[in-house]
């Protein structure tokens, strides 16, 4: 089994930076796909970055050219560097674990941008 936990989230200004961390229990982590997804007020939950195993990265357009995902494998950790804030960016942001298929999820770490 996998165990996640965020950290890193508050509040911040429009324009400001935060820098999230999931730490992962559980061995194989360098093989797993790590994501994090987000979910604002009112809306599904969404893709905002994953990156795989072979460090190869995904962005969710609104996200391209602001976030960074990266991942420190001696510490089993994932991190997403987020700078330009936006309001839009405003939601309960969530670490992802794909293992072999199976999902796995954090508790979230709720973000939250100010104009």
């Amino acid at each position: 089994q996998v165990q996640l936990v965020e950290s890193g989230g508050g509040l911040v200004q429009a324009g400001g930076s935060l820098r999230l961390s999931c730490a992962a229990s559980g061995s194989g982590f360098s093989r797993n796909t790590m994501g994090w997804y987000r979910q604002a007020p009112g809306k599904q939950r969404e893709l905002v970055a994953r990156i795989f195993s072979v460090g190869f990265t995904n962005y969710a357009d609104s996200v391209k050219g602001r976030f960074t995902i990266s991942r420190d494998n001696a510490k089993d950790t994932v991190y997403l560097q987020m700078n330009a804030l936006k309001p839009e960016d405003t939601a309960v942001y969530y670490c992802n674990a794909n293992v072999y298929g199976n999902d796995y999820w954090g508790q979230g770490t709720q973000v939250t941008v100010s104009s």
